[in-house]
């Protein structure tokens, strides 16, 4: 008998309902069927048992219900949700890895964050695992999938890039100039990043997360700040959501900024890239002058956020004649639309069936915003969701554009009714001890959705922190775009979707 699950409102930590391991598949595929999509899946060592925690979510309104699955310690198996959920094959290859929880059934168990290098049976997030082994020798290559037939020849780039980006392989199958498949392997620089959180104060664990992706501190600090106050009953005013309604825009702001020049100097127009650099460097002079910090760190806190100053409007209005200026400026080129058009396509039959978010969902016509399913603040008729159903290039640029306006927007009409610059309530929380003692927080960071989920112990310590970065979602979405792409459009491909690494290497 498939059991019944609650469901929880914005604001309270979603109901648990304890299911069985046989009955895990009838549940999800109710919920699937209810309209929900799979949000997170997490593996959990209780010292004598095991257990792997789904959370589900939808909206608006924002609606959130977790399944709690029992394992045995000795040999923790679940059934596989993969002919379900693409998302949920990829988070049941990571709990495999990580805690050794196998998915029964699953299509393709090859291993996904730990490399081949990594000895077998070595589960790094289960209790006692230790530290890391010795490295086996002689583990060969990846086992790619390879591509054959007349024409055909590989290119390998990376891990290793020029420049600052961070590392990560990609395998190409090309004809002439035109890809066939191309695959991705990352996890170069897994970090420990939820082990890291474990035995953490609350109020210390806020420095991990704002660190996950640098890009993104505002998106990852509200996430876990939101989780925190879920598990410890942590009151937040109306004040402290403004503040941090304006923070999560002006990150917004300056990374799409970033990214419109990039795309931009991808096709060689550099005087637009050039042009966008000089806003982005006046946005990260604006973000120090309200945080202290370039990258707006030191924001959001649990129980609030504070913040030095506010933006003033004649800053905005400077902002958007730019950017508007920016716009004019790329969109008024043929060459660079003509690239743009048409180049690394998704659509959105494949967006849904890979459960993209964030910038690249919204492009193929997925409308997917959490600041409207899962609202910490009403920001009513100002916030419309940027969509575009091309999925190309031009779509992820468009998008982009949309919401770069919004923001300012949403900002210009913040601002004005913010109070309290250092709205932080009180550091007095009645946690419990067990279980029993755990929070989700979700919010629409730039690129994405980002959810965080925390357990905490009667004295405020992490015991378990599960992190969903929107490029964990995203980054298998390339490959499919790739499709009939031709080589030299691979970096403005990429870039269209500019997925984070650290933010996936967990």
């Amino acid at each position: 008998m498939t059991p019944s699950v609650g469901h929880a409102r914005s604001g309270r930590s979603a109901p648990a309902s304890i299911v069985a391991p046989d009955d895990l598949v009838d549940a999800a595929q109710a919920l699937f069927a209810d309209g929900m999509r799979l949000a997170l899946v997490s593996g959990h060592d209780d010292g004598g048992s095991l257990r792997a925690t789904y959370l589900f979510t939808s909206g608006p309104p924002d609606t959130r219900v977790e399944l709690h699955v029992p394992l045995d310690h000795n040999r923790p198996h679940v059934p596989t949700l993969a002919a379900l959920s693409f998302p949920a094959s990829r988070f049941e290859r990571e709990l495999a890895d990580l805690f050794g929880i196998e998915p029964l059934g699953h299509p393709q168990l090859r291993r996904l964050v730990l490399h081949q290098h990594w000895p077998a049976g070595w589960h790094p997030m289960r209790q006692g695992s230790g530290d890391p082994p010795e490295m086996v020798t002689g583990a060969g290559s990846f086992p790619f999938v390879p591509v054959d037939g007349p024409g055909v020849y590989e290119i390998p780039v990376g891990p290793v890039h020029a420049g600052l980006i961070e590392p990560g392989h990609f395998r190409f199958w090309v004809v002439g100039e035109t890809i066939l498949r191309m695959k991705a392997r990352l996890w170069f620089v897994h970090k420990g990043i939820e082990r890291l959180f474990e035995g953490k104060d609350v109020a210390a664990g806020l420095e991990i997360a704002e660190r996950i992706s640098g890009d993104t501190a505002v998106g990852h600090a509200l996430a876990y700040c939101q989780a925190v106050e879920a598990a410890c009953a942590m009151p937040v005013s109306d004040h402290a959501h403004v503040l941090r309604a304006v923070l999560l825009e002006l990150e917004r702001l300056y990374n799409h900024v970033a990214d419109i020049g990039a795309l931009c100097n991808d096709v060689g127009f550099g005087i637009a890239h050039a042009w966008a650099l000089s806003l982005r460097e006046r946005l990260l002079q604006l973000n120090r002058e309200v945080t202290g910090h370039r990258l707006l760190r030191n924001g959001v806190v649990p129980g609030g956020a504070r913040v030095d100053r506010l933006p003033r409007p004649a800053e905005l209005a400077e902002v958007s004649h730019r950017f508007e200026e920016l716009v004019e400026l790329a969109s008024s080129n043929a060459l660079v639309m003509e690239r743009f058009a048409g180049t690394a396509v998704l659509d959105e039959a494949h967006a849904r069936a890979l459960g993209v978010v964030g910038v690249v969902a919204r492009a193929a016509g997925v409308a997917f915003d959490a600041r409207r399913s899962h609202p910490f603040i009403d920001l009513g008729p100002l916030l419309s969701p940027a969509r575009r159903a091309s999925g190309d290039v031009l779509g992820r640029y468009l998008v982009r554009i949309d919401e770069v306006r919004s923001s300012l927007a949403i900002l210009a009409d913040l601002v004005p009714r913010a109070g309290d610059l250092h709205a932080v309530g009180s550091s007095e929380t009645t946690a419990t001890d067990g279980p029993g003692s755990a929070g989700v927080g979700i919010c629409e960071g730039w690129r994405g959705v980002v959810v965080h989920r925390v357990e905490v112990d009667g004295r405020r310590r992490l015991r378990r922190v599960k992190v969903v970065d929107p490029s964990f979602l995203n980054w298998p979405a390339l490959s499919v775009a790739l499709a009939d792409t031709i080589v030299p459009d691979f970096p403005l491909a990429n870039k269209s979707f500019n997925l984070s690494y650290a933010g996936n290497d967990l």
